[in-house]
């Protein structure tokens, strides 16, 4: 998993609440499971009309927000289903990292363990960033320092669990996380696990 430590991008504006996992990834595309080349499919049906031409009015389809790093979205983002394909598809369009009021617990999850950036913010920070994303802005989020740059230079803190925050900064998947945090333990186990039962299998 790609490290998550410093991100300077531009940020895209999408302000709609409940935005869930069918409309950023469409049910009918989850027979594929191959990663790579899913970020054609994301937001499908509102990037790509029935002639598969763009739609012009989507702001992903517009400059300067056509290839932004970071999308400021509406409260609730991500509910619905637990499709990890709706990250994923997020991710190969480029987007590590997305700002809202509030998100929907599996796809913040699933974001985590994509090496993606979850940060929910309240109603005055997400105001002050939608106002930048409207304008085209860049914004700079700091993990190491926990932070969000404006342009005009003013921040806003990042509020992340500690270990979730280790595991993006040192780019660290689930297993690697749970081995670096209980390693130890593990192998203590599994050396007092042998001399009890030497005659289970490893």
């Amino acid at each position: 998993m790609q490290p998550f430590i410093r991100l300077r991008a531009v940020a895209a504006p999408l302000n709609e609440a409940d935005i869930d996992t069918d409309i950023i990834y469409p049910a009918r595309f989850l027979t594929i499971t191959e990663k790579k080349g899913l970020g054609r499919y994301a937001f499908h049906d509102r990037r790509v009309d029935g002639q598969g031409r763009e739609v012009p009015g989507f702001v992903l389809n517009r400059d300067p927000w056509r290839g932004a790093g970071i999308l400021v979205a509406g409260a609730n983002f991500g509910c619905g289903s637990s499709r990890e394909q709706a990250p994923w598809a997020l991710l190969d369009l480029g987007i590590r990292c997305i700002i809202a009021p509030s998100f929907g617990e599996i796809f913040r999850g699933n974001c985590y363990r994509n090496g993606m950036l979850p940060v929910t913010v309240d109603d005055g920070a997400h105001a002050a960033l939608l106002a930048d994303a409207q304008a085209g802005a860049v914004l700079d989020i700091d993990l190491e320092a926990c932070a969000i740059t404006r342009p005009c230079g003013a921040q806003v803190a990042i509020a992340i669990d500690p270990q979730k925050r280790e595991a993006l900064l040192n780019g660290w998947d689930e297993v690697m996380a749970i081995l670096k945090a209980r390693g130890e333990a593990i192998d203590r186990y599994e050396v007092e696990r042998r001399r009890r039962h030497p005659w289970l299998p490893l």
